[in-house]
């Protein structure tokens, strides 16, 4: 028999199993990934395998309209547009300048990049501004500040077409969801509450990464 692994090894050869079985990540991806630790850390990059997660959740959804909420530097943005059809587009909201210049920087260098437009600004104002200009979505990935979940949510399904998917990062909080204090896990717990009690939502909680939330409008 083989030795018995830590907790922490363990997690760490089941993380690099993932990576090992899942679909590798385009070479732009990878640099663009290099590019963000270098400038700003780890933060809040979405990574390989929610990367790939997000792609195929676009394609099996055959979304041809997207609606990301958090762009950070574009990781996101991009593997969801790889899974859009050549005329689909996605709209996606980034507060931080410094953060969506680097994001514009790879969608121009991708194949995929005539398909994204990055919204500057505070994402709650796009949000209005694109319901009076009667935008809608097949899809929507919300990846933004926490504790503005619940009101994220209450302008977001109304965007969101009947059948569209919407995909909520970070839903467990790293388990803080289950007792939350701070800010942040009491705005997740708020939304993952009001996504189960919603009638015009049907919704499953699974534990990718730090948790996401899909829902789909009836």
């Amino acid at each position: 028999m083989g030795e018995k692994l830590t907790d922490k090894a363990f997690e760490e050869a089941i993380r690099d199993y993932v990576y090992a079985h899942s679909e590798p990540e385009p070479e732009l991806l990878k640099k663009l990934e290099e590019e963000t630790r270098l400038l700003f850390g780890q933060g809040m990059l979405s990574g390989h395998v929610m990367g790939r997660f997000l792609k195929i959740l676009v394609q099996v959804s055959g979304a041809k309209s997207v609606l990301e909420i958090g762009t950070y530097t574009g990781y996101s943005a991009l593997s969801m547009a790889e899974g859009l059809p050549d005329d689909g587009q996605l709209v996606t909201c980034e507060i931080n300048e410094a953060h969506a210049k680097v994001a514009q920087k790879y969608a121009e260098k991708s194949e995929h990049g005539h398909k994204i437009l990055i919204l500057v600004g505070d994402a709650l104002e796009n949000i209005i501004y694109l319901e009076q200009d009667d935008f809608r979505a097949d899809l929507i990935f919300l990846d933004a500040d926490k504790k503005h979940y619940p009101d994220y949510y209450g302008l977001l399904v109304p965007l969101l077409n009947p059948g569209g998917i919407l995909a909520v990062d970070n839903a467990l909080w790293s388990g803080r969801v289950l007792e939350p204090k701070d800010d942040d896990a009491v705005g997740i717990a708020k939304l993952n509450y009001k996504m189960t009690m919603d009638d015009r939502i049907e919704n499953v909680l699974l534990t990718v990464r730090d948790g996401v939330m899909i829902g789909r409008k009836r």
